[in-house]
């Protein structure tokens, strides 16, 4: 591997260095969000411009990427920098961890960094690859594509939802978040599996398949789901206690009556 892809892992620690004493100032972590999104975009970008590989899967896997990096990360930029208050899986974070939040924190940015490094490696992976099966890279582009058309239009559902006077207390139950309590999650999820798929065929082609399996991982167990939900059980209580009991978790099916 280049030695400019491990300059590039230094320089995202830095920056995630200069996010935390941010963070201290403000007392407002949900920027991190914004630079992991970015962070993988630009990172996986470099691998494929780069790479050494047939040419046909890096420009799909790059217009994938960032077509995901641009949307994602600006969507979390616009909800970050308008809302006044802190995301509340970082309030709760903090709130639990009390004097030692800091310390916490900035081991946690710095994992944020690791992570946007270590997932942007699929796409040194699809930027060597140097055999393709034109059927696969169209069947990657086509997952991703409606991957991250989903999500965008779920987090779109959402926030008309929240516009309207009489949703304060309610739960969103139009759209995709009448089939998953977490729709936006899934379709992030399904847009890891796209790059795998795309990849078959290529040297260390079968280690992409632990992406979808972490970030399902950290999803379900770590970062997403529980705190979301414990902040959306404080927020709406009986309401969303329902929503749980009636609305898949994750993957979207018919709710139960």
């Amino acid at each position: 591997m280049p030695e400019i892809h491990y300059l590039l892992l230094i320089a995202l620690l830095i920056v995630a260095t200069v996010l935390w004493l941010q963070q201290r100032q403000t007392r407002n972590a949900g920027w991190v969000d914004v630079f992991w999104a970015w962070s993988v975009g630009i990172v996986g970008v470099s691998f494929l411009v780069t790479g050494n590989g047939a040419l046909v899967p890096r420009l799909a896997a790059g217009v994938l990427l960032l077509l995901w990096s641009l949307r994602l990360g600006s969507h979390i930029f616009q909800r970050v920098s308008q809302e006044s208050a802190e995301d509340g899986r970082y309030a709760a974070m903090r709130e639990v961890l009390g004097s030692k939040a800091q310390p916490v924190f900035l081991v946690f940015f710095w994992g944020q960094a690791l992570l946007a490094w270590g997932f942007a490696l699929t796409f040194w992976v699809v930027g060597e690859q140097d055999r393709f099966a034109p059927p696969l890279v169209l069947l990657g582009v086509v997952v991703g594509l409606l991957a991250i058309a989903g999500e965008a239009l779920a987090d779109k559902q959402l926030a008309d939802f929240k516009k309207r006077p009489d949703s304060k207390g309610k739960t969103c139950r139009e759209g995709f978040w009448r089939y998953s309590r977490h729709p936006n999650y899934f379709c992030e999820w399904l847009h890891w599996v796209s790059y795998p798929v795309m990849a078959i065929g290529a040297p260390y082609a079968g280690w992409l398949w632990l992406l979808p399996l972490a970030m399902f991982v950290f999803l379900w167990f770590v970062t997403g789901i529980p705190y979301t939900e414990k902040q959306a059980l404080k927020s709406r209580g009986d309401d969303y206690r329902d929503y749980q009991r009636t609305t898949s978790a994750f993957f979207p099916w018919r709710p139960k009556s």
